[in-house]
């Protein structure tokens, strides 16, 4: 049986610990890289479809209902997320009236709520 090398057991260390960085790594980017949507889309279609309920816009002043968030206090929660406001969209709820919007747009407008995060 042949006798360990001593000098390669911090190499292996090293490999180990950079291997686990750049999963760390890949992992956030493909985080970050879950919003897809277009954020200037998003903002067109939500000045289209929801400026009636929700001020949309940080310049807007306020909607005609009221009740509805702000989208930037929807992005300023800390629980809110791309992927929560893309399953949000695609679920019906009593006090939003479905818009019948495609995933692409769903994915501008999570996009545009998202931009408002400070």
């Amino acid at each position: 049986m042949p006798i360990a090398d001593p000098t390669l057991r911090p190499n292996r260390l090293i490999a180990l610990l950079l291997s686990a960085a750049m999963i760390v790594a890949i992992s956030a980017h493909q985080a970050d890289a879950q919003t897809e949507g277009d954020p200037d889309a998003g903002g067109k279609l939500a000045q289209t479809w929801c400026e009636n309920c929700h001020v949309v816009a940080p310049s807007q002043q306020r909607a005609t209902s009221t009740g509805a968030p702000a989208f930037t206090a929807i992005a300023a929660m800390k629980s809110t997320t791309f992927m929560g406001l893309r399953a949000f969209l695609q679920t019906p709820h009593d006090r939003m009236p479905d818009l019948h919007l495609s995933r692409d747009e769903i994915d501008d407008v999570a996009a545009y709520i998202i931009s408002l995060k400070k």
